[in-house]
C-alpha cells in the first residue's frame, strides 16, 4: 500500500480473533517475527499487541461467542467513531458494536457492509494504530472479497471517503491519493464456503519462502504464491486455527 501511516479513511489496525491465542502467537511469531504482549488487565480480556520492534502491528483476542469462527478484522481509522456509524446505517449497513470507548485508547465500532463483510472503525485517542506499513512482518495491503461489487463500490467511498481506481483486471481504492486495497469479486464456488470478509496481506521478503514456511508450520494453502504481471507476489493461507490471510512481496 501507498499509506506509511494511519490517515482518516485508511486501514490503520488489524487484529484476530483466534480459539488459541499461544497457538496463533507462535504461528505469526514464527512467520513474521512478531512479539507478543498481553495486556494483564482484567477489562481487556486478553487482548494481546504483536510488535516488530518496539512498533506495535497487529493484535490477537480470544473468540468471545461460541458461535465466532476464527479471522482477521481490518480496522479504519475515523476521525468520528460515532458519526462514521451513522453514515454505515445510512449507506444501507450495519453496526454490529459500539461506538464504545476502549480505556483511553479510542473510540471503536464494528460494522458490516451491505454484502455482510465485518470491519471495524477506530477513532485514536491516545493510541494511534498500527506503527508500521509495508515493512517486512507489517500490514501491506488489504482486500474485500465480496458476491457484490457494485453494492461496494456504492457503499465505502459513502462512509469512508474512498476514491477508486479501475483497470482491465482489479479495481483499487485509495484515500488522500494514495492507494491501500482492493476489491475482488466471489464467485458463486467461494461464496458458497465462504462469507464476504475483508483478507489482510502482511508484507514479507520472499512470499515462496514464507508460504512454504507457514505450511511447515501447519497452515493451509488457499492460493499458492503467484506473480501479479507488473505487481507483486501474493499467496493466500489459513493458519492452523483457520483465519485467512495473505502474503504480499512488493
Amino acid at each position: 500500500m501507498k499509506l506509511t501511516e494511519p490517515v482518516p479513511g485508511g486501514p490503520c489496525w488489524v487484529e484476530l480473533s483466534t480459539p488459541d491465542v499461544r497457538a496463533a502467537q507462535a504461528f505469526y511469531a514464527g512467520l513474521f517475527g512478531w512479539r507478543s504482549e498481553t495486556d494483564p488487565r482484567p477489562e481487556a480480556g486478553g487482548y494481546t499487541t504483536a510488535r516488530l520492534g518496539e512498533d506495535a502491528v497487529a493484535a490477537f483476542s480470544p473468540l468471545y461467542r461460541p458461535e465466532q469462527q476464527p479471522s482477521w478484522t481490518v480496522s479504519f481509522a475515523t476521525e468520528d467513531a460515532d458519526a462514521t456509524a451513522e453514515a454505515v446505517r445510512s449507506a444501507g449497513g450495519t453496526v454490529l458494536m459500539g461506538p464504545m470507548d476502549v480505556f483511553d485508547e479510542g473510540r471503536f465500532t464494528v460494522a458490516a457492509d451491505p454484502s455482510g463483510a465485518v470491519f471495524a472503525l477506530w477513532q485514536a485517542r491516545a493510541f494511534p494504530g498500527a506503527g508500521r506499513f509495508n515493512d517486512p512482518g507489517a500490514l501491506g495491503w488489504v482486500e474485500l472479497r465480496t458476491p457484490d461489487p457494485q453494492g461496494a463500490l456504492d457503499f465505502y467511498p459513502a462512509v469512508l471517503g474512498w476514491t477508486v481506481s479501475s483497470s482491465e483486471h482489479f479495481t483499487h481504492w485509495g484515500v488522500v491519493g494514495a492507494d491501500f486495497g482492493g476489491l475482488k469479486e466471489q464467485d458463486d464456488d467461494e461464496r458458497a464456503d465462504v462469507p464476504p470478509h475483508w483478507l489482510p496481506y502482511f508484507t514479507v521478503t520472499d512470499t515462496e519462502t514464507t508460504a512454504a514456511r507457514a505450511l511447515t508450520a501447519g497452515g493451509e494453502p488457499l492460493s499458492p504464491p503467484v506473480h501479479i504481471p507488473g505487481g507483486p507476489w501474493v499467496a493466500t493461507l489459513l493458519d492452523p486455527l483457520g483465519a485467512r490471510f495473505g502474503l504480499h512481496t512488493p
